[in-house]
């Protein structure tokens, strides 16, 4: 199915087509570069950390008026030409029942972790009653944000299985790369049940609204390249291929990647999102023609000078002159300190100095 067809009569929101992000991201002439930022609604903003006061963070996700709220939060301030469906990554899996939580400063912590092929009776199939919420709360945030798009959100199946298997963050993914390579067969079963997962996950955003999605694979940067390709790359171009007909743009982003990029887009991809690492230009040169690009200031860059945050934004933007797309992002996410009028005035920038 090609990303022109429509997936069962469905079609892309009208309202946001013409808008900066999604001509960008199908490679088409725009009359600026459009900007957003990854865990730009978030604790960065004191709007955020007032309306979660006293919310646990997995309560806060299923709450449709607080996402609604959260998600619209940075496009006010900011200016941004799109906005993220506030969530979390191990959402779908809390919805399918697997016992976990998210613990503040640390991250999803898994009760009882998978390690063998017994716990994949654990994943039960993802139904759109299970996340009602999110289809709520989609309703909510694109009858507010017009001709904004909305970008859905969703873990590839890699991280997710990471943090199955070690319980929790990591940095060494002993446990998950030691199945991986110990016992191919569970490991390749266990990506398959969360693939259709995340592929339903994506499914319930798309319908009820979204206009793009993105699939975070914010470990696979752990990987070498054979492995990614012979362990990972299967399953996720699994949920590429699932939402392909819809006719949305699909964003890929990990960490670390500059050895993957390639395979980043492979997997299928229309925009391979770049971390700081790798200079646009040679971004570009390691994916391949086809496909925009999405990224790539440092997020630490926000804390210099105001002089010192152009001069690498204009590194960024003459890098990415030649692209075929480019949407401007911050190679990860914002972070906890970052100045929020310091992201305003980013967005400004290059708005003012991309203006064709």
């Amino acid at each position: 199915m090609s990303a022109n067809e429509t997936h069962a009569g469905h079609q892309p929101p009208t309202a946001t087509y013409d808008s900066a992000f999604l001509k960008a991201c199908r490679r088409e002439p725009v009359p600026h570069t459009p900007v957003w930022f990854m865990r730009q609604a978030g604790r960065s903003l004191p709007e955020y950390r007032k309306v979660r006061e006293g919310i646990a963070m997995l309560d806060s996700c299923m709450r449709p008026d607080l996402v609604a709220e959260i998600t619209l939060q940075p496009v006010r301030r900011h200016d941004v030409d799109a906005a993220i469906y506030f969530s979390d990554i191990v959402v779908p899996l809390k919805a399918i029942g697997v016992e976990l939580d998210i613990k503040p400063g640390l991250g999803p912590v898994v009760e009882r972790p998978f390690r063998t092929r017994e716990d994949l009776a654990r994943l039960r199939d993802l139904t759109p009653e299970d996340v009602s919420y999110v289809t709520e709360a989609i309703g909510l945030l694109t009858r507010e944000l017009g001709a904004t798009p909305l970008i859905g959100f969703a873990g590839a199946p890699f991280t997710l299985a990471s943090y199955l298997v070690e319980g929790g963050p990591s940095r060494t993914y002993e446990n998950a790369k030691a199945m991986m390579y110990g016992d191919p067969e569970l490991w390749a079963d266990l990506l398959d049940r969360l693939a259709a997962i995340t592929s339903a996950f994506l499914k319930v955003q798309i319908e009820a609204g979204a206009s793009a999605v993105q699939l975070f694979d914010s470990w696979a940067g752990a990987l070498a390249p054979a492995d990614y390709r012979r362990s990972v790359l299967p399953a996720s171009a699994k949920v590429f291929e699932a939402v392909a007909g819809y006719g949305v743009p699909r964003i890929h982003f990990g960490v670390g990647t500059g050895e993957l990029l390639g395979l980043l887009g492979e997997a299928g991809a229309d925009v391979v999102g770049v971390d700081w690492r790798v200079p646009l230009d040679e971004a570009a040169r390691r994916v391949g023609p086809g496909k925009a690009l999405q990224g790539n200031l440092d997020p630490t860059v926000l804390f210099a000078s105001r002089e010192a945050v152009e001069a690498k934004t204009r590194e960024v933007l003459d890098a990415a002159a030649g692209l075929e797309g480019h949407v401007f992002n911050l190679g990860h996410g914002v972070m906890p300190a970052t100045d929020p009028d310091a992201l305003t005035r980013l967005v400004a920038y290059v708005h003012e100095r991309t203006a064709r």
